[in-house]
């Protein structure tokens, strides 16, 4: 598995870095193992996270939960089709725990902002009650959404799943990530711009993945309750 390193850390160093004369870092990003200082450069939401996981609704839907259209470059490593392949390697055993797909961080000099997407395995269909503060969605076999975190999973069948006598249950989250605070703006399109962003991954995923049928999941997010 990988682990995704935060760079407002780093970022710190680099700056003190710059009093010395260094290049002055720009731009927030996150990273793989043994990955360099991103570019200094801001990008736009669709070009995050490999360039092709975010739509452009998934984009404004960025905007609506970060309030800002800028943000870090993200690494090379940290793609879909990377935790995608990590994922198939993780396969058939449920994951105790979730790992990063790619973490998304505003520009500098926008308001600090952090999300972390995730991919995991579960055991089967989902047999909990969601908890309250969940809003269920009709997507794959459970969407629930908040005004700070967002979850699809879904059930896919692959050939890249050697020997699959049943289909994988997979998961994508996308969640705020640092304090929690209370929501600012409107809960409701809080709750919609996590699922948009966490349906976009979900496809992005199932189609790395080959599952049939996109497993499940609608070409556009369904965001009316269930």
């Amino acid at each position: 598995m990988r682990t995704v390193i935060s760079s407002r850390s780093a970022r710190g160093g680099l700056l003190a870095a710059a009093v010395a004369g260094s290049l002055i870092l720009a731009a927030t990003a996150c990273q793989g193992d043994g990955d360099e200082a991103p570019a200094d450069k801001a990008v736009a939401g669709t070009e995050l996270c490999g360039g092709d996981a975010v739509s452009t609704g998934a984009s404004k839907a960025l905007k609506v939960i970060t309030g800002s259209s800028r943000f870090g470059t993200t690494a090379p490593e940290s793609t879909v089709a990377q935790a995608a392949t990590d994922l198939v390697e993780a396969w058939p055993y449920p994951t105790d725990r979730r790992d990063d797909i790619c973490r998304v961080y505003t520009a500098a000099g926008e308001p600090e902002f952090e999300l972390r997407i995730t991919w995991g395995l579960a055991g089967g269909p989902p047999t909990r009650t969601p908890a309250p503060q969940f809003t269920a969605l009709k997507m794959g076999e459970e969407t629930l959404a908040a005004e700070y975190k967002a979850v699809i999973q879904f059930a896919c069948r692959s050939d890249r799943f050697p020997n699959a006598t049943k289909p994988a249950h997979v998961a994508v989250g996308v969640e705020r990530w640092g304090v929690r605070r209370e929501p600012e703006g409107d809960v409701e399109a809080l709750k919609d711009a996590y699922a948009t962003v966490a349906h976009s991954f979900s496809l992005a995923m199932a189609g790395e993945l080959r599952c049939e049928k996109n497993g499940g999941l609608p070409a556009e997010p369904v965001l009316d309750p269930a």
